[in-house]
């Protein structure tokens, strides 16, 4: 039953809001759609202002910053502190040799693009994730209030989901670094969240839940529903008369997202993984896998945004041990993901980005890890319309700091969001109702353009 979050509030005449809102038909609907839709949020856009793009984004977002060294920048010359305990393989892109544990990435980098120069200077988790998924510095680890609209936000905001009947964004295993919500853009803008949340939500107070969510209540059959949406077209015309605020304009388009969602059967369909034929689930395998397909299906679906964490990559102590663990099933989910896009036709259209808020050490520390190190991370793009099959940048012999064309965070953020048609002087209205652009710089690399 959709109700709104808050609390109860009078209009200018006298009014209970709660009590009108019971009245006022937006519980006839009497449909079990999570939270996501049901609360307050800022007015969308103008159709006008609406900007019409066929791309997605999956961000596989590795919290706690994976190591370069032991990825995509491997320096087999460097002394064994430095270097690592892995030997590299060879890929599919010519000079762009990758370490040992990523096989299947091995196999799919002729249809990616590696940043070997990406740098910023904040060592802070909470600070850094957040400025990366933002493009601006917000929440640190003393405060870990968000400041800014994640990307995913800013795309459901200007937007929304590819095709009716879909979620703008989705979030799968939140992770403990990073901020994936909507800030205040509405809570309307944050995305559902789907798996596991060990490492805390960082996204704030997000709603959960699986196919089943998207299900008519018991006994509600589509006939009964627009029955039910007669009456309320009722109560429409009589609340009309007495709210002169526009307080249920927002309301009315939270209503027809829940009503198309669940009418059109299309999302409940995508998170139903079971539906997905034994090949391709064996092509991904378990954990991790199975959620890579999950976002793929998301975004046949017609999800605009989906957010993917795959563990914790803060190996401050044992990281072989960890690495020897970890690596193999994050290797097999990405790489049969880009795979499985590029056979189906649908890579051109979705950007697959995996990164985490930074680096580590390039030497290892006395705790047989490696440490937060932000001057230089390795960045992994493909698809999306954006140009592929090469090394942008460099670091020097020890992966210590770029040596060419380092990318920043707000280069970063503006290739995401270049690749869905936005650009950095877009603009969106804050909680004060002041214009902002939604990045404060940034360029793409012109070498993926």
């Amino acid at each position: 039953m959709l109700r709104i979050n808050g609390a109860s509030r009078k209009f200018c005449d006298g009014i209970d809001r709660r009590k009108f809102i019971e009245i006022g038909g937006l519980s006839v609907l009497g449909m079990s759609l999570p939270s996501l839709l049901k609360s307050e949020a800022q007015a969308a856009p103008s159709e006008d202002a609406k900007r019409r793009s066929r791309r997605s984004v999956i961000l596989i977002w590795q919290h706690g910053g994976p190591s370069q060294l032991d990825t995509f920048d491997m320096k087999p010359e460097a002394p064994s502190e430095y270097r690592g305990p892995y030997s590299s393989i060879a890929s599919t892109l010519p000079g762009l040799d990758v370490g040992e544990l990523l096989p299947e990435h091995a196999k799919i980098m002729d249809k990616c693009t590696v940043v070997r120069s990406f740098s910023h200077g904040n060592g802070d988790h909470w600070a850094a994730a957040h400025w990366m998924l933002t493009g601006r510095l917000g929440a640190n680890g003393s405060d870990r209030a968000p400041r800014y609209p994640s990307m995913g936000a800013v795309a459901s905001h200007l937007l929304g989901p590819r095709k009716t009947g879909a979620l703008a964004s989705v979030n799968i295993n939140d992770g403990g670094f990073g901020f994936h919500g909507a800030a205040w853009l509405g809570v309307a803008h944050n995305p559902f969240r789907y798996g596991e949340f060990s490492y805390g939500n960082e996204a704030g107070r997000l709603p959960t839940g699986d196919h089943k969510s998207f299900a008519l209540v018991d006994g509600l059959s589509n006939s009964r529903l627009m029955d039910r949406l007669a009456l309320q077209n009722q109560f429409d015309r009589m609340r009309s008369g007495v709210d002169t605020s526009g307080t249920f304009d927002n309301m009315d388009s939270i209503n027809q997202q829940a009503l198309d969602i669940i009418t059109s059967g299309r999302v409940r369909d995508a998170f139903n993984i079971e539906k997905e034929d034994q090949k391709t689930r064996d092509l991904y395998g378990p954990g991790w896998g199975e959620q890579a397909l999950l976002a793929r299906r998301l975004v046949e679906a017609g999800v605009r945004y989906v957010s993917l964490n795959t563990g914790y990559w803060d190996d401050h102590s044992n990281i072989e041990r960890n690495l020897n663990n970890k690596l193999p099933r994050h290797d097999r989910a990405v790489g049969a993901l880009i795979q499985d896009l590029a056979q189906r036709g649908m890579l051109e259209d979705t950007l697959v980005v995996s990164a985490g808020e930074f680096g580590r050490t390039p030497k290892i520390n006395g705790d047989a890890g490696r440490d937060h190190w932000p001057q230089a991370q390795s960045i992994l793009f493909a698809g999306g319309g954006l140009r592929h099959g090469q090394i942008i940048g460099s670091t020097n012999a020890k992966a210590e700091y770029p040596t060419s064309k380092p990318m920043s965070v707000e280069d970063f953020c503006a290739t995401i969001y270049y690749s869905l048609g936005l650009k950095p002087d877009d603009v969106i209205f804050d909680h004060s109702d002041r214009p902002t652009h939604i990045l404060p710089a940034g360029s793409v690399p012109s070498e993926m353009m």
